[in-house]
């Protein structure tokens, strides 16, 4: 296991290897947290686990869940794929070929520069951008963009900063009228009945960010909105955020893939499960900078498409080991 370093962010990158020889590889945002997990907790409960299939692995031990585990997730799918000679996004259900990506923007300090960097994407491909939103900074931009910009797809990321006042509700209930794919994250801490509220309120879809299965089977049940964002760090692992999916299109919600900003192995990752059939909205697949991309071929975005790797069996991507080597700036061995 190996810690990479860039400007930003840090990832820890996991690799799986079976008695076999063979490999798979993983990898999640990093923080101290998330590495002292798998050194005492993940990565020892893997040690001499008996699993056939990916999706075992979750459920043995508590692993699933947590940050950690995912990483230790997607490179167990990876090492099963590579051994059944599948693709990735194959093994998961996937049926695209190629995905749509969108992009986000932070809160900019004037109405110009958040147009000129919204012009900017735009001739670059992308489809949707999700412009972030705060009380104070919300319907005016979103106003501006969507006059500028009247074909876009266009959705606004709440970043669970507003409340049931009567003042963030109005602001909320404003937006209504620029024609978004969904609010996003309006409320803290996923409170679904406040989600649930505000959906009956507004023809916008809400859109959920959940960090487990119950989430989503408790906010499908309730109406507690209409679509859902798949990360997959957030949710554990590819097998809970495919099942996330599985849960959705089964209830008619839209999905779309959270992105990963890191090393590419990541990215490959939502590649794969943004390849999902229900995923018919543009995903948040990020490029891999390739002075650090790790893998081969960088995980690259094309006039606003993302080809989904389909000829080599996991991620769909060569991992090169001496530039994971030479990256890290610490490395642990379980065991030892």
């Amino acid at each position: 296991m190996a810690m990479p370093r860039g400007r930003r962010p840090e990832s820890i990158v996991v690799r799986v290897t079976g008695d076999d020889g063979l490999s798979g590889w993983g990898e999640v945002a990093g923080s101290d947290m998330c590495w002292a997990d798998i050194e005492d907790r993940v990565g020892p409960a893997l040690l001499g686990l008996e699993w056939e299939l990916p999706e075992e692995v979750g459920g043995v031990g508590g692993l699933g869940g947590s940050a950690a585990a995912s990483a230790t997730d997607i490179a167990c799918w990876d090492l099963w794929c590579r051994r059944q000679g599948s693709p990735l996004s194959h093994s998961l259900g996937g049926t695209r070929t190629s995905i749509m990506a969108g992009a986000r923007l932070s809160a900019e300090p004037t109405l110009d520069v958040l147009l000129t960097r919204v012009n900017r994407l735009v001739g670059g491909g992308y489809t949707r951008v999700t412009l972030a939103v705060h009380p104070g900074w919300d319907v005016e931009p979103v106003r501006a963009v969507r006059h500028a910009f009247p074909a876009i797809a266009l959705q606004a990321d709440a970043g669970e900063a507003y409340t049931e006042s009567p003042e963030h509700l109005k602001a909320l209930e404003a937006l209504d009228a620029y024609g978004l794919l969904a609010i996003e994250r309006p409320f803290p801490g996923g409170d679904l009945p406040a989600y649930a509220r505000l959906q009956r309120q507004i023809g916008t879809a809400v859109c959920l960010d959940p960090a487990d299965l119950e989430t989503v089977d408790t906010a499908i049940a309730m109406n507690a909105g209409r679509m859902l964002g798949l990360r997959i760090a957030r949710l554990g692992g590819l097998t809970a955020a495919r099942g996330a999916h599985d849960r959705a299109l089964a209830a008619g919600w839209d999905t779309w893939c959270g992105g990963a900003d890191g090393f590419g192995i990541g990215q490959a990752a939502a590649v794969a499960l943004a390849s999902l059939p229900g995923c018919d909205l543009p995903s948040d697949v990020t490029e891999t900078p390739t002075a650090t991309a790790v893998v081969t071929p960088p995980v690259a975005i094309t006039g606003g498409v993302v080809a989904v790797p389909l000829t080599q069996p996991g991620l769909g991507h060569a991992i090169d080991e001496t530039r994971v080597a030479r990256l890290a700036r610490q490395s642990l061995r379980i065991p030892a």
